[in-house]
């Protein structure tokens, strides 16, 4: 049920892309460009990280919703879907998350 919400709401939010931006606030948002979509990203985390600080559960879900709807317009910009994310968790399910850090931090040593 999950992911047909995050597919139907990103198949909303890519129909917007190129869209007249007096009509609707994702299409200004797109026509704004990364920067702003960007900016409203990082607005929706500080209010997500307040709202937990406060401690109200449901103040939490509602800035939750807000940052990953933000979050599904920024990957919309770079042509991805929420199933891209899913994949990238699947793959890391079952992974020590110090194991994961320390395979980035190999692959960027590799990098350089």
């Amino acid at each position: 049920m999950s992911e047909e919400v995050l597919a139907r709401v990103a198949a909303v939010i890519a129909s917007r892309k190129g869209a007249d931006p007096s009509s609707s606030y994702v299409a200004k948002l797109f026509d704004k460009g990364l920067d702003a979509i960007l900016k409203k990203v990082g607005e929706e985390a500080t209010e997500t990280v307040m709202a937990a600080k406060d401690g109200d559960p449901k103040k939490v879900v509602y800035e939750v919703a807000d940052l990953w709807f933000h979050s599904l317009i920024a990957l919309a910009h770079f042509g991805l879907k929420p199933e891209d994310v899913l994949a990238e968790l699947a793959r890391r399910e079952g992974l020590s998350g110090l194991a994961e850090f320390a395979s980035r931090a190999q692959a960027h040593q590799q990098q350089q």
